[in-house]
């Protein structure tokens, strides 16, 4: 067991926490403020207990450069307006200024520091660069699962110099996410879906012996079916992948797993919302046409497969659900993910688009915040960042 938030003492002490506030900007406004609002509960209780809050994060890609347009400051702001208190902005996040603006923190005060990717130190796991941070805490606090696959300075070094504990939304992860590939409520489903096979083939090898249904949507899906040598006519496939499909399906017989792939497709004639298209068998598409969506009859039997899991992982898309003409697959795997009365996991950012867009993620028992931490941890890997967390 890991050390979490809530079996620590942060009464009046300096605490470092990093977040995950890469948040999404348009023209410097914060257009969608998820990751800042996933983090409240630690820092309200943080505050609470009457530490000193100093908040570290990364934003962007910035390469080890300072630069504007991936500023924290925003965040700052933003974070001050739903923790309806001042939070203060600090121009850097080792050195001098966030010495000085440490220093003068009473309990329950709360600073951002800037971007720590400004430092090409940072993704590097400098050891000194983690050391400056460390110095700037007495104890510290990862709330960051997004970034917990890293090996990086603010992750997993400082855990050298300063103690660290899960906060309550790494906790959250690791009980549901991790406990999903260590152990499971059975009968277990998971639904795979994305364009690649090869971008997921490492989750589905690593879930297949442990569940008793899995569901393969998506553009790879295609590479299934041309595996098995059905016509896909201009559909997205991997032909250097056809070899694995086959060992894929083959595996299952011998796990006894239910490997159930799409039995119809919605097609078009074009990769384009305005597109004609039509639905037809899976082993029926004509030459000129691609395969875009699941099919209706794929739909029902997805749904009454889910229907008696107890357990069900998510990640990725039916199909193109960006376009409207192709969401259809997608949206009613998460009517189905949301009626089963299972312990639903949703991971991966279009699976979670598609069930926020949906308003159903009220129904959703966790929505994973991580989109590459939760593919590596249902892959089985060791995330750096949870690995180095002290134990209880």
């Amino acid at each position: 067991m890991k050390l979490s938030l809530a079996n620590m003492n942060v009464a009046n002490k300096t605490v470092f926490v990093r977040v995950d506030f890469n948040v999404p900007l348009k023209d410097g406004v914060i257009t969608d403020d998820t990751r800042i609002r996933a983090t409240l509960p630690t820092l309200r209780h943080l505050i609470g207990e009457g530490a000193k809050v100093v908040i570290a994060s990364h934003l962007g890609r910035p390469k080890g450069e300072r630069k504007p347009e991936f500023t924290l400051a925003p965040c700052a702001k933003r974070l001050g307006e739903l923790l309806e208190q001042p939070v203060r902005f600090v121009e850097d996040c080792i050195g001098e200024i966030p010495a000085k603006a440490v220093s003068e923190m009473k309990s329950g005060d709360v600073v951002v520091l800037e971007n720590l990717r400004f430092y090409k130190e940072e993704e590097k796991n400098d050891p000194t660069f983690a050391k400056a941070l460390a110095d700037l805490a007495e104890v510290g606090v990862n709330d960051a699962f997004g970034v917990s696959h890293r090996a990086h300075a603010s992750v997993e070094g400082i855990t050298k110099y300063l103690p660290m504990g899960a906060g309550f939304l790494l906790e959250k992860e690791i009980r549901y996410v991790g406990g999903a590939v260590e152990h499971p409520e059975h009968p277990f489903a998971a639904i795979i879906g994305g364009a690649k096979v090869s971008d997921k083939i490492e989750v589905i090898s690593n879930l297949l012996p442990k569940v008793e249904v899995l569901i393969i949507g998506g553009g790879m899906a295609n590479t299934f079916v041309a595996a098995q040598g059905h016509n896909v006519g201009t559909s997205l496939v991997e032909a250097d992948k056809f070899e694995l499909a086959r060992e894929l399906i083959a595996r299952a017989k011998e796990t006894n797993t239910n490997l159930l792939l799409p039995v119809d497709f919605v097609v078009a004639d074009a990769f384009s919302e305005t597109a004609d298209h039509k639905v037809v068998d899976a082993t029926a598409i004509e030459d000129g046409w691609m395969a875009l969506d699941i099919g209706p009859k794929s739909r029902e039997l997805f749904a009454e497969a889910l229907a008696p899991m107890k357990m069900i992982v998510w990640n990725g898309p039916m199909g193109v659900f960006e376009m409207e003409a192709f969401a259809g697959g997608t949206n009613a795997v998460a009517k189905a993910v949301a009626e089963a009365s299972a312990t639903t996991i949703v991971g991966g950012g279009d699976s979670v688009a598609a069930i926020e867009k949906s308003s159903l993620s009220h129904k959703i028992s966790h929505i994973s915040t991580g989109g590459g931490a939760s593919l590596e941890y249902l892959e089985g890997k060791v995330l750096p960042g949870i690995a180095a967390l002290q134990e209880a």
